[in-house]
């Protein structure tokens, strides 16, 4: 068992407190993210040795990994656990199924576009399917509502655009309808001004303040608006199904699902890769054409994933994919409880104090409030004691 540190990322969404608090660090400004990993873009060192994670799984890694997990997927970890604090919306994206990925990786190393180009869409080969798990009230859009139900928050919109959208809608009530139009709001060609945007926002306020019947859905239109002035990525919200978690609930959103985070603080796990294709809402890099390649136009719920209870204490969140699973364990009584999974761990105390034990090895390691470890599948089972919250990534 090694401790390791984390990564920040300062993008703009970011909290100048949550994740400060959260992991009892003082990094400087907003914080958006902190990555626990081997991601080569922003690894986790060791905390003794400096030595970065990717590389010290690449030095032996049937040992690290396991042999199941080097044959799966090979002499990398498959996973990253994050903590994400959105204090704004953070952008109208979608994550590339995997062939799609190593495909627009090649071509844009073919076309000598630097991996760390601001520009470049594909950071490597890889999926990113990922699974979010609440620890404070949190708010997001994810996948295409009924257009049917489109149809409706648009039909009494006093706004021209809105209305063009309304009848795409009814017209196709299906997902090609949606695909229209979705297409129609980010595409060059055919997407609409600041003014036509700014309209839809203004009818919608003036919805909400004479009673709307859907309030929700014209609030996240005000909001976006005042965050993201006329981007047309302000309208698409009317096509996505809006998501409240609340602190224990948890989200998965599959490669191809379009999604925005609105406002809340969390955990994530998702496949090792930070492949993010965007269409608005956002300063960074946009690339609508691979966004709308990738995307799933097919109506459906948010997918939230219950928990199964493990050993009393823990409850694991198995995801529909196989590079992660999610755990999180709740102890006071100072027992021994189990933990989950044999394979390589990351682990991350979020309040407390934690002891842990590696069966094969007989290893001990303790971690406070913000401390993190990986286990290497050679330690086999592990052990916990103490009084607090552990959180920890592991593959089924």
């Amino acid at each position: 068992m090694l401790r390791i540190s984390h990564a920040t990322q300062a993008y703009a969404w970011g909290s100048a407190t949550a994740i400060h608090e959260l992991l009892g660090v003082d990094d400087d400004g907003v914080v958006a993210e902190a990555w626990f990993g081997a991601h080569a873009s922003a690894p986790s060192l060791t905390v003794q040795g400096g030595v970065a994670l990717h590389e010290l799984i690449a030095a032996d890694s049937v040992d690290s990994l396991g042999e199941d997990v080097v044959a799966r997927f090979g002499a990398c970890l498959p996973y990253l656990l994050k903590v994400i604090a959105a204090e704004r919306p953070l952008s109208l994206q979608v994550h590339p199924h995997i062939a799609r990925a190593a495909e627009g990786f090649d071509e844009e190393d073919a076309a000598g576009v630097p991996v760390d180009a601001p520009h470049r869409s594909y950071k490597d080969r890889n999926h990113k399917p990922e699974l979010v798990f609440a620890l404070t009230p949190f708010e997001a859009l994810c996948g295409f509502r009924a257009p049917r139900r489109a149809a409706e928050l648009l039909a009494t919109l006093e706004a021209p655009l809105a209305k063009e959208l309304h009848g795409v809608l009814t017209a196709s009530p299906t997902p090609a309808g949606i695909r229209e139009a979705f297409t129609q709001l980010l595409e060059p060609a055919t997407r609409p001004s600041a003014q036509e945007v700014h309209e839809v926002a203004a009818a919608c306020r003036a919805r909400l303040e004479s009673g709307s019947p859907s309030p929700r859905a014209d609030r996240t239109v005000v909001t976006l608006d005042e965050a993201y002035p006329g981007d047309p990525g302000v309208v698409t919200s009317l096509l996505l199904n809006p998501v409240s978690l609340q602190p224990g609930d948890a989200l998965f959103v599959p490669a191809g699902g379009v999604h925005a985070y609105l406002h809340g603080v969390g955990i994530e796990v998702m496949a090792s890769s930070d492949n993010v294709l965007r269409a608005g809402l956002t300063p960074k890099y946009v690339d609508v054409p691979e966004l709308l390649r990738n995307v799933d136009y097919v109506a459906a719920p948010p997918i939230r994933i219950a928990p199964e209870t493990f050993h009393g204490a823990t409850r694991v969140f198995y995801a529909p994919v196989d590079d992660f699973e999610l755990s999180v364990t709740d102890i006071d009584d100072d027992d021994v409880h189990q933990l989950p999974g044999r394979g390589p761990r990351v682990l991350l105390c979020l309040e407390g104090l934690m002891t842990l034990t590696a069966a094969a090895t007989g290893d001990v390691l303790m971690l406070g409030k913000g401390q993190a470890a990986f286990v290497p599948a050679s330690d086999g089972g592990l052990v916990v004691r103490g009084a607090g919250r552990l959180v920890q990534a592991d593959v089924p």
